[in-house]
């Protein structure tokens, strides 16, 4: 992972607080992997245009971590729409606390289905 440019759209930013961190400072991963997967929810019901749930992520690797103070960013894209699911590919990085300096954390692809309102999987309409 040593990309210098986000790709995707911004999605999400969020703080990273003190509550988010172990007694090193360091933000854990499931907080990171929580706030891709609702970068990712808010991007599929938009695509999907209702509700989705997450039904997989694949190989998430963290490459740099998270500290207290720093922005998450979260990028989403969509790359594959099926029938009733679709992949996004998901990027989080690290705007470093008071600096203009960002650093890619982790990424992941993410598959989401759209859900009818029975919780049924629906098809997702056409772009």
């Amino acid at each position: 992972m040593t990309e210098t440019q986000p790709t995707g759209e911004l999605t999400l930013r969020t703080l990273a607080m003190p509550a988010d961190a172990n007694a090193a400072g360091d933000i854990f991963g499931g907080w990171v992997m929580a706030q891709m997967d609702l970068a990712c929810g808010i991007r599929a019901a938009e695509r999907a245009k209702g509700r989705v749930v997450t039904a997989a992520v694949k190989e998430m690797s963290f490459a740099k971590a998270m500290k207290i103070g720093d922005t998450l960013c979260i990028y989403t894209h969509v790359t594959r729409v099926g029938r009733t699911s679709m992949t996004l590919k998901v990027e989080a990085w690290a705007q470093r606390y008071l600096s203009d300096l960002m650093e890619k954390v982790t990424d992941a692809d993410f598959v989401m289905v759209a859900l009818d309102a029975a919780g049924k999987p629906k098809p997702i309409p056409q772009a």
